[in-house]
């Protein structure tokens, strides 16, 4: 199984393309690399307690080492949404397995399981465990309830042909509409682009009930007030939603 397929209850599907072992691991081994230097930057300070004993500055080095590593994993992750440098390469995005906001806890418990899944040797267990698991998750995983999926490129729209220089009181609000830029997925932002895009593809009652759809889970996601929605279509209102998450300031 490469996706996974997850429903809304407003019944907007949403399919994920699984990562592959393999690239995790491209990930993890940039990830690793950027660990190992910052570690031995920071681990010539510890080198100095050898003065008193070797074996304390052995221990002092270690230390460091899962403190950098695991705190390295939860800093990237939470600030990139999902991403450290090496997903980020490899284009890989950690997100709640029920296509959820990714909650603190979540990096947190999927980071500290780390130590557990790369036994004995270069992620032994995790490696194994994701091999079994039908949506490659490894222990850190299945304890966070998170998965690792590819992240498509996203082709740059031409928003001034879909947008057509309406409107967009949505924008009125900027502390609302940086609330939904952080609480909207990429896939669900590429599904409300993607309708747009092949609007006219589609008869007219199937376009109203497919806008109302995407309108509707927006609108759970942050609610604007009533003045900035009430005179518009839900068309319009996914609209200006692909404009807030697309357009560059």
């Amino acid at each position: 199984m490469d996706k996974l397929r997850i429903q809304t209850p407003e019944g907007i599907s949403f399919s994920f393309l699984l990562a592959s072992p393999i690239s995790r691991m491209l990930a993890w081994l940039v990830d690793f690399g950027c660990v190992l230097a910052v570690t031995a930057l920071l681990g010539q300070a510890a080198a100095l307690l050898s003065i008193v004993s070797p074996d304390v500055a052995q221990a002092a080095y270690l230390l460091l080492y899962f403190v950098i590593s695991i705190g390295y994993g939860i800093a990237f992750e939470w600030h990139w949404r999902g991403q450290t440098p090496g997903k980020r390469l490899v284009r890989l995005r950690v997100l709640d397995a029920r296509g959820l906001h990714l909650e603190l806890n979540q990096i947190v418990l999927r980071n500290l399981l780390r130590a557990i899944d790369s036994l004995p040797l270069l992620y032994a267990v995790g490696g194994v465990v994701s091999l079994l698991n039908r949506y490659s998750q490894r222990l850190g995983d299945l304890a966070g309830n998170t998965i690792v999926i590819r992240n498509p490129v996203i082709v740059q729209p031409d928003l001034d042909k879909l947008i057509r220089g309406r409107f967009n009181s949505l924008l009125s609000y900027p502390h609302l509409a940086a609330r939904l830029r952080h609480l909207a997925s990429p896939q669900a932002a590429g599904i409300g682009l993607e309708a747009l895009a092949r609007r006219d593809e589609l008869d007219a009652p199937a376009r109203v009930v497919l806008f109302g759809e995407i309108a509707d889970y927006f609108r759970g996601l942050v609610e604007f007030p009533l003045e900035a929605t009430e005179q518009i279509s839900d068309e319009q209102y996914v609209r200006n939603v692909v404009e807030i998450l697309f357009r560059t300031a």
